[in-house]
């Protein structure tokens, strides 16, 4: 019987010599801006993905030149925190070393830099090993960047938070030296490389993984891969609660793929943290599909071996077993805007960056300001997982200085309301090769009808959740929101609704393939209804199921199809 074929990432991982791949030579080759197909899978684990500028694609075609290709370098940064120093780093690499003059903030809550020529890739990386940043593990078939709450109040209860977060992004690195002899010119060490977690095929697809501090759920941590939720006692942090399965992406028309929520499987000590989250990658690595990757992720696994079964295997290789979870209440999912005082007697100024993106615009210089801010602040920068910046750690008579600057340039004073504050986009187009329709560009434009429709309806007060993919892998976490737009084509959406305002429940797919005008007739007709009908405290989400417009999604595996 011969063996069964494996997709073929496996086999470039299993030949890659731990990710070196021919990544050095494709380096040192000029004549062309791009890498070869296997290394441009490689490159992932290094943190950089390969684009072009899909705007100038055919113009370029017809004047018989290769696509303008370029890179976007997504940084690890567990937590989302860095410091004042650090962010002029990331500031005066972007301005230096990239072509878009921007840096863009993630629905992980890092950064990311877009339009990197192939020739500054080493130069940059270096740039943020000397400010002690890296991008090690930022993509590829690993735990990604490890979320964490950011938390403005509970400050205490954040820092024993945050301190599990890092622990386990470092802890989970991968060993291979491979990006410190490529990207930092180290040299090759005498001896096997060995994965301890990984293996030498690293882990069958992408892995995520957040800390939450309940009630805020910012981090979305029933979409991640494993979660923990943070348990207290008298302000002390004493163990989580374990989640596992989450993931958003999918595959249009596919119905074998959907997007799932974690599984609750119990509450854990703080000490076992580590062992634990080994123990869920491990059975992810050895029972995860490699062969179709398309089902390759933990939710797929436990769905395909059954929920008893799998935690029954994590238990075993933790040689621990799960408590039974903790009551717990999961509440917003927004950020906390403006200035807010911390149990510590500092201040804490959140500021809204539309999609994340952080540039300067005509009477809007986001990039200078945050950079004025970062020469004179003395506490941290946190990035949220909704694609803002806290400036944390504020003393008081500090606050005056820095609010100056954030509205001298734009920072602060915008009207905000709380569906566009609750509300993230995607990149999209032009750059990611995966869209297929516009997310970041025309988002700003869509929460503005949003809005329009909210007040003509008289419901401005209530925060809806609306978030916007180009396509259906999910990098804005979609399928969680109250109202879900993912790109089908050009200007055409499909319509998903009836998530939770928590984000413990999934959404449901209402219309298929509709464009701007269609949508925004259906939302009225809702918005109409929802104003008449809602009940006391009731959310938009919670009253599409109620009503019938879609169905609650409590199986994935069954529901979001079905």
């Amino acid at each position: 019987m011969s063996e069964q074929k494996l997709a073929i990432n496996e086999y470039l991982k299993t030949d890659s010599d731990y990710l070196r791949g021919t990544i050095q030579e494709g380096l040192d080759t000029q004549v062309t801006g791009s890498f070869s197909d296997g290394d441009q899978q490689l490159i992932k684990f290094h943190g950089f993905y390969q684009q072009d500028d899909r705007d100038l694609r055919n113009e370029r075609k017809e004047q018989k030149l290769e696509p303008l290709h370029s890179f976007m370098l997504r940084a690890r940064v567990p937590g989302g925190i860095c410091t004042p120093a650090q962010w002029l780093d990331v500031d005066k690499i972007s301005s230096t070393l990239t072509t878009s003059n921007s840096i863009r903030l993630t629905t992980r809550q890092t950064f990311q830099y877009h339009g990197i020529p192939k020739r500054n890739l080493k130069t940059l990386i270096q740039g943020l090993d000397k400010a002690a940043l890296d991008s090690i593990a930022a993509c590829g078939d690993v735990n990604r960047n490890v979320m964490c709450n950011p938390n403005p109040v509970e400050s205490k209860l954040h820092a024993q938070a945050y301190a599990v977060a890092k622990e386990l992004s470092d802890h989970l690195l991968p060993h291979t030296r491979a990006y410190a002899e490529i990207w930092l010119d180290e040299e090759k060490l005498v001896g096997e490389t060995v994965e301890p977690v990984y293996g030498n095929t690293y882990l069958p697809r992408k892995f995520k993984m957040a800390v939450s501090v309940p009630p805020d759920n910012d981090v979305d941590v029933y979409t991640n891969d494993l979660g923990f939720i943070a348990i207290a006692e008298a302000g002390e942090l004493v163990g989580f609660n374990l989640v596992a399965g989450g993931g958003m992406g999918s595959t249009h028309g596919e119905v074998e793929t959907f997007p799932r929520l974690a599984d609750d499987f119990g509450f854990i000590k703080t000490e076992d943290v580590i062992k634990f989250a080994e123990a869920v990658m491990t059975v992810q690595r050895d029972w995860g599909n490699r062969v179709v990757r398309k089902r390759a992720r933990l939710k797929y696994t436990i769905v395909d071996h059954g929920f008893d079964a799998f935690k029954a295997e994590v238990e075993n290789r933790a040689g621990v077993k799960f408590a039974p979870k903790r009551d717990v209440v999961i509440g917003d999912r927004g950020d906390r805007y403006g200035w807010v005082e911390g149990i510590d007697n500092k201040w804490h100024l959140t500021l809204f960056i539309e999609s994340g993106r952080i540039k300067d615009l005509p009477g809007q210089t986001l990039q200078t300001g945050l950079r004025e801010i970062a020469k004179i602040h003395k506490g941290d920068f946190r990035m949220t997982s909704n694609q803002n910046m806290i400036i944390a750690g504020v003393a008081a008579e500090d606050k005056a200085e820095i609010e100056g600057l954030a509205r001298k340039h734009g920072l602060m004073g915008q009207v905000l309301t709380g569906t566009r504050g609750h509300s993230i986009a995607c990149v999209a187009l032009p750059t990611c090769p995966l869209a297929m329709a516009e997310a970041e560009r025309y988002f700003p434009e869509f929460i503005d009808h949003i809005d329009a429709l909210q007040a003509k309806h008289g419901i401005s007060e209530q925060s809806i959740v609306v978030r916007m993919t180009g396509c259906p892998n999910g990098c804005a976490r979609p399928f969680a929101a109250e109202i879900g737009l993912v790109g089908k084509a050009p200007g055409r959406y499909n319509l998903y609704l009836g998530a939770s305002f928590e984000g413990t429940r999934l959404n449901k797919m209402h219309r298929e393939n509709i464009q701007e005008a269609e949508i925004l007739a259906e939302l009225d007709t809702l918005f109409g209804r929802y104003a008449a009908e809602r009940d006391a405290g009731e959310t938009f989400g919670n009253f599409t199921v109620r009503i019938g417009v879609v169905k609650a999604v409590i199986d994935a595996a069954k529901d979001f199809h079905g």
